[in-house]
């Protein structure tokens, strides 16, 4: 029976992937990859030669039905997007949904996560967790998610994590200062890589800090 397979990939260390992720991306018959070049990469580490096709947020409902007529005739495929788990705010989510409608079996291979990471070592409670995914880029999307935010804070405690790019990550801040300028925050930077950094305190005092802008930040605010 053939299956699609949303297989977690590492996020920073190519170290942090699973043997049974190994296993199976040695197994299938294709892999969709959000960037192969990427992807190639880390399966020359691991001496993975498969078919690489890619698969991102501008080709993915083009694809679908090509994937079908492979799962239907009986081809096992794995998806993976360029770190991490799949379809967390990266391409995929369609994709399942139409495999599951199409009643061909889906099998998570769990993995790294940097919602995850960076929420165990951040120092914030861990009990309930709030993700919102990428910060906004237009103004209105902005004030609504921050709206979104202070009313979920007060209404029931939890810590609320999302994503922003090295080159939004200090106007954001700058926004959480106008908003939660007591809120306790924790920046994580380059996550499970060499630079790997943790920056925490108040909101309005790292608001002051001189933060690196490089690589990928997760956000967490409590």
């Amino acid at each position: 029976m053939s299956a699609l397979y949303i297989v977690a990939t590492p996020i920073g260390n190519l170290k942090d992937i699973t043997l049974r992720a190994i296993e199976i991306l040695g197994e299938v018959d294709l892999i969709l990859a959000e960037d192969t070049r990427k992807t190639s990469q880390l399966l020359s580490k691991y001496n993975i030669s498969k078919p690489l096709e890619s698969f991102h947020e501008h080709n993915e409902e083009k694809k679908i039905d090509h994937v079908l007529t492979m799962l239907r005739s009986g081809d096992n495929i794995a998806v993976v997007s360029d770190a991490g788990t799949p379809t967390l705010s990266d391409p995929g989510f369609k994709l399942v949904r139409e495999v599951i409608r199409n009643e061909i079996k889906v099998v998570p291979i769990p993995g790294a996560s940097s919602i995850l990471a960076s929420l165990v070592a951040s120092g914030l409670p861990t009990d309930q967790f709030t993700f919102v995914g990428y910060f906004p880029k237009k103004v209105g999307k902005q004030q609504e998610l921050l709206t979104y935010i202070d009313k979920a804070l007060s209404l029931k405690p939890a810590t609320i994590i999302l994503f922003e790019s090295p080159f939004r990550v200090k106007k954001t801040l700058s926004l959480l200062t106008q908003r939660f300028p007591d809120k306790n925050v924790v920046f994580a930077r380059e996550l499970t890589k060499v630079h790997e950094e943790f920056i925490r305190g108040k909101v309005s005092k790292v608001n002051e800090m001189d933060i690196k802008s490089k690589g990928e930040f997760t956000i967490l605010l409590r």
